[in-house]
């Protein structure tokens, strides 16, 4: 009588071949989707430089304004007060676009490339490798060679954590800056967006395991005689976000990709924003 003995690694040999019968495809299948989406959109907003900025509005990709173009050269594009450095200066190179996404965008980008979660959601939707659990990846790999090449770059993601923190400061400023049109405080559709966009980066930031590392994860003991502490208690509610990190990670990136949606088309005249400064 034959034996079937289990197969190293959980799925049989080849691409695609495994046992499961339930809807295994669809997750990978639409991670590609939002991801494609995502990555094409994102791109083709930052190399626009205009229409970032609707007063007191502005897209989450191009914060912090850095440079900026002169008053009235481009359309919709961040008044120079706005800018950190001013205009853009003479040697920048004009094979480069005028826009602020440019100099920024690699630093959130950074951090989400290396996230853990998102590197098991594009592993498996982008490379197959495997496609799902218990599924037979694109490439058998028949032997472990160390962390190299790509995987040490993901490495990084522990400094790219510092970069994020810091633009939930900026994000959260900008969200500010969000209640006040030429000084007088309101509130419009757009405030609001722009709040939820940072609460659900602030969110997805604070659950991730390089956070609850730093925060106390490479300690042995976090409270001090059984009672808690700020390490514990900073822990205990960075845990709750790390439970949730899937949800937060995909409900900010999909977010955050509307609120820049949003503010091109007010800038652009295609949406009027609802607000109290509204005539």
């Amino acid at each position: 009588m034959a034996t079937h003995l289990p197969v190293i690694g959980g799925h049989a040999d080849g691409f695609g071949r495994t046992q499961r019968t339930d809807g295994w495809r669809r997750g990978p299948l639409i991670t590609l989707i939002v991801f494609l989406t995502f990555i094409g959109y994102t791109t083709w907003a930052a190399l626009q430089g205009k229409h970032y900025y609707s007063d007191p509005y502005l897209s989450p990709f191009y914060s912090p304004v850095l440079f900026t173009t002169p008053a009235g050269m481009v359309a919709g594009s961040a008044p120079v007060s706005h800018a950190w450095f001013g205009t853009f200066p003479s040697w920048w190179p004009s094979f480069v676009p005028l826009s602020p996404a440019i100099l920024i965008l690699v630093f959130p980008g950074s951090f989400r490339f290396t996230c853990y979660y998102y590197r098991k959601a594009y592993y498996r939707s982008f490379a197959g490798s495997p496609p799902a659990c218990a599924v037979g990846p694109l490439a058998q790999i028949r032997k472990y060679r160390g962390e190299s090449y790509v995987l040490l770059f993901q490495n990084l993601h522990r400094f790219a954590l510092y970069f994020a923190l810091l633009f939930i400061l900026i994000l959260g400023y900008d969200a500010v800056l969000a209640y006040f049109k030429d000084g007088v405080p309101g509130i419009g559709v757009g405030s609001v967006i722009l709040t939820i966009n940072v609460v659900l980066i602030a969110s997805y930031t604070f659950g991730c395991h390089s956070f609850r590392h730093l925060i106390g994860g490479r300690k042995d003991c976090l409270s001090a005689c059984g009672k808690p502490t700020v390490a514990s208690v900073s822990f205990k509610q960075a845990s709750w976000f790390n439970a949730r990190h899937t949800e937060f990670a995909w409900a900010s990136l999909l977010w955050v990709m509307l609120t820049d949606l949003y503010v091109r088309l007010c800038s652009m005249g295609v949406i009027h924003d609802l607000s109290t400064w509204s005539n």
